[in-house]
């Protein structure tokens, strides 16, 4: 199974650039972006890399949360340096919408 309405999928430029590629809100997980060649100047690199890997990779897990359903996927990103490391990028389903929005990636 695939993230469902996988076409309508939403990375949202603030969820690169203030979130996944900022070391003052991620955790440690911009470390790992930067390092295989994403930028907080070149945000779509990133968009278009999760985007694609939720079309390569099945859904791993799905969950109903009070916010909505949760869909996980796991698998490899292509990258701009050209590796290949595995994520696991975490989606939301909010309730009464039909939007899968990304709330997280990062290593596994």
């Amino acid at each position: 199974m695939k993230l469902p309405n996988l076409e309508n999928a939403l990375v949202e430029d603030q969820k690169i650039t203030e979130y996944l590629l900022s070391d003052e809100n991620s955790g440690g997980k911009s470390a790992f972006f930067l390092a295989f060649g994403f930028t907080v100047s070149h945000p779509q690199a990133m968009r278009d890399a999760l985007l694609a890997h939720t079309k390569e990779h099945p859904v791993a897990q799905i969950s109903e949360t009070p916010h909505g359903i949760k869909v996980i996927i796991e698998g490899k990103m292509h990258t701009p340096d050209g590796r290949s490391p595995r994520i696991r990028s975490v989606w939301i389903i909010n309730t009464g919408k039909d939007v899968p929005r990304l709330v997280t990636a990062y290593p596994l």
